[in-house]
């Protein structure tokens, strides 16, 4: 049983951010955003997570793409990982993928041209 509280403290703490989240629209932030005024790849996640919590996948996805995607991809390692118990192993060369595919949709986001992939505000 011990072993699994830190997962319930971190499932605690996912949970009361999504409570504060829908319920008082306070959410976190873009730092980036503030300053250069250019959208990450993570701005419209908040906004992405509430549609999603009300089945609302088409504005999920006007929100933030990349989010709505990973998501299931996320879910689906996990529960592979540690409901099925298979040992799947990441390699770097994955993270290097992960982190050209998250680098380009931010960039993208910000041409005029790809203008669809900028959250709604």
């Amino acid at each position: 049983m011990a072993k699994y509280i830190k997962y319930v403290i971190i499932a605690f703490f996912i949970a009361l951010y999504i409570f504060l989240l829908t319920k008082y629209n306070i959410g976190i932030p873009c730092i980036f955003y503030k300053i250069t005024g250019l959208y990450c790849p993570g701005c419209g996640g908040n906004r992405a997570i509430i549609s999603l919590i009300h089945l609302n996948f088409g504005e999920a996805i006007s929100n933030n793409l990349l989010l709505t995607l990973s998501i299931p991809l996320i879910l689906v390692y996990v529960f592979i990982k540690y409901v099925l118990k298979k040992n799947i192993k990441l390699t770097d060369n994955t993270f290097v993928i992960i982190s050209i595919i998250t680098i380009a949709f931010g960039i993208l986001r910000n041409i005029p041209f790809f203008i669809f992939l900028a959250p709604v505000n």
